[in-house]
């Protein structure tokens, strides 16, 4: 079990000796992830709170497609999204495929159902009455829209943690449509499997480090709001 505590202390020295490579994966998870996370919550949001506050033929199946997709496999949204942008498929034409644009599209499709069902569910969980009241006020549909999840955000805020969860983690993704190229789009977990089988364990372990530091840093976030949302 040696190689294990080594492996700690290699780990902290590759992040508190600024190792390009290490802080290359670093910086790119943390460019793709945002930019996927920003275009899941405009876009999720708002299909949430149409899915939890309107009536339309067909919703139960909607509102089940939608849940069915939260455990969509990683794997198999970079096969389609691969599919889609590769030079033969017909949004080849992007010339997004081994790019960080790539991975963000394939990203916001893991995380938009969570954002959309997690934010149906909030939104019906509030009182139906606030709503009415808003619209009887004279409130047009978008001032309905923000007053509702306003009411409703430390739920929202949950959905987007837990979609950013999903995707700061994935890895299907980042290696089917990034391809995992050095210096351009590798990202945390992609450099983590690659090093561990090239038996860079310390590597592998210091950028791990650095996910569970990002996990942390998003939960005390949460933690922190939750108690200020409770006074």
């Amino acid at each position: 079990m040696d190689y294990i505590s080594q492996a700690f202390v290699k780990a902290f020295e590759l992040l508190f000796s600024g190792h390009e490579e290490t802080y290359s994966a670093i910086f790119t998870t943390l460019q793709v992830s945002t930019l996927s996370i920003t275009i899941t919550l405009l876009a999720g949001t708002p299909l949430g709170f149409l899915l939890g506050t309107s009536k339309f033929p067909g919703r139960q199946a909607v509102r089940t497609v939608v849940d069915t997709l939260l455990a969509l496999p990683t794997v198999v949204v970079g096969l389609l999204v691969y599919a889609f942008i590769s030079s033969r498929g017909p949004l080849g034409g992007l010339e997004v495929l081994f790019t960080l644009q790539g991975i963000a599209i394939g990203q916001f499709i893991l995380g938009l159902p969570i954002v959309v069902s997690l934010t149906a569910t909030a939104v019906e969980a509030l009182d139906r009455q606030a709503r009415i009241t808003l619209m009887t006020l004279g409130a047009n549909r978008r001032q309905v829209l923000l007053g509702t999840l306003f009411e409703a955000r430390f739920a929202v805020l949950v959905a987007a943690l837990t979609a950013y969860g999903r995707i700061i983690s994935e890895v299907g993704v980042s290696m089917m449509i990034g391809g995992n190229i050095k210096w351009h789009t590798r990202t945390i977990t992609t450099a983590i499997a690659l090093e561990t089988g090239k038996g860079e364990f310390a590597m592998g372990l210091a950028l791990g480090m650095v996910l569970l530091g990002l996990a942390f840093a998003v939960n005390l976030f949460l933690s922190g709001f939750r108690r200020k949302a409770a006074r």
